[in-house]
């Protein structure tokens, strides 16, 4: 079945909720509801044709909103194409299919692992101008593919040397507090260190509601974090529920630090950011993602890193989420969606502090920090091997390297 239009338009509405809506932002809702109920009502009836009328009149409305209301519904025209494209080919018009299709890709569309199995195209599926299409997606929406591309025939390269990593031990004061005030003991419970790992994402995930529509408050650590939070009653981006977790385990005694996750496309503004803690009974980093309540694992139910886990999405090994994987303990998570496509995405390339450390980033006039971020051979550049950026209350410095075990290690 080809990718259901109520479900790109409940995630483009999910994104909306939580902001200052305009009115000809909820007008443009609305009105998108609309046709989307009366779509559906003619394509059960198999009238193409009629239904592909009112794409016509979505694609005009859409075109005469004013440019801040079309950035609210940015993945817009191209997920309305690929459904035209869908409707032309079960209407056996192989033109029409085709040129659709190619209007899709053009205008962004990349979920290039769905368009293999819709079965609504494969009317069109041999054609060539098709294929043509498809590879062009294949290039910039197969994920895994693009992590295999960049990682051939490079030896690793980067700094002679890179900043020493280092871990702020659990004896640190306001890490104590932290401990204690939050009673981490029992969250984490008695039992093995992994689970106590997995204990205390679950009570991060819990306690603070993932909201990528907001910016983290100014002081980054995690009381002030969990503080802010309870009083407004608000939640953290992705980076910032990382931080607050990140804290925890360190205030816990492990060895922890949080990795940006980064995509190909340095214009997709749509990165991640999850936890690495080590694990001494397993001798080995694990994945552990808050936001989603997510850890990975392998055929044999092992936990995996997070450069296992890249590894495997590049190799087209077997990679098993966790069953209660979920956002906001509201929308299950699929290893489809989260695996093969947000993280095979976001996987590109990985980013980390060099010192891992209660309020690392908040911001205060001759702060440095530094980070260390992983590339594949193909995105190096040699000539910037380091690159510093100012403001006026804190310096950034990132490393760059394409050694991953200059990265990883302990």
């Amino acid at each position: 079945m080809k990718y259901c239009l109520s479900l790109v338009l409940f995630l483009l509405i999910t994104r909306l909720v939580a902001r200052a809506q305009t009115t000809p932002v909820t007008a443009f809702q609305d009105y998108c509801a609309h046709q989307s109920s009366a779509i559906k009502t003619l394509v059960a009836a198999q009238q193409y044709s009629q239904a592909l009328a009112k794409y016509t009149e979505w694609h005009r409305a859409y075109d005469e909103l004013d440019a801040a209301t079309k950035q609210n519904f940015a993945g817009l025209p191209a997920s309305l194409y690929y459904n035209e494209a869908c409707y032309h080919s079960l209407a056996k018009d192989r033109a029409g299919a085709v040129r659709a299709f190619g209007q899709a890709v053009g205008a962004g569309y990349k979920n290039y692992q769905h368009t293999l199995v819709d079965t609504d195209l494969d009317y069109v599926r041999g054609d060539k101008a098709f294929k043509q299409q498809l590879a062009l997606m294949r290039a910039r929406g197969d994920y895994r593919y693009i992590l295999q591309q960049a990682q051939r025939g490079l030896a690793p390269k980067g700094p002679a040397q890179l900043p020493a990593f280092t871990y702020q031990p659990a004896s640190e004061p306001q890490l104590v507090k932290l401990r204690q005030q939050y009673k981490l003991d029992s969250i984490a419970g008695a039992g093995s260190d992994v689970s106590q790992a997995i204990n205390l994402m679950h009570w991060v995930h819990s306690r603070i509601p993932h909201d990528g529509q907001h910016g983290n408050p100014a002081s980054r650590n995690a009381q002030d974090l969990l503080t802010v939070c309870r009083q407004e009653s608000r939640g953290l981006n992705c980076r910032g529920l990382a931080t607050v977790l990140n804290e925890a385990y360190l205030a816990m005694g492990f060895q922890s630090r949080f990795v940006g996750c980064l995509p190909q496309d340095t214009a997709d503004v749509d990165s991640h950011v999850i936890n690495s803690v080590y694990m001494p009974s397993q001798h080995k980093w694990l994945y552990m993602d808050p936001t989603q309540d997510a850890y990975v694992t392998n055929e044999l139910g092992q936990l995996l890193s997070i450069a296992e886990v890249r590894q495997r999405l590049i190799d087209g090994q077997a990679l098993l989420l966790n069953p209660t994987a979920n956002w906001n303990n509201k929308v299950s998570a699929t290893k489809a969606e989260y695996l093969d496509q947000y993280m095979a995405k976001n996987l590109y390339q990985l980013e980390r502090p060099a010192d891992s450390q209660r309020d690392l980033e908040t911001r205060r006039a001759g702060k440095v920090i530094h980070y260390v971020r992983l590339v594949p051979p193909a995105a190096y550049d040699a000539q910037h091997p380091t690159r510093t950026w100012k403001g006026n209350d804190v310096t950034i410095v990132t490393h760059y390297t394409t050694d991953a075990a200059a990265f990883w290690q302990q």
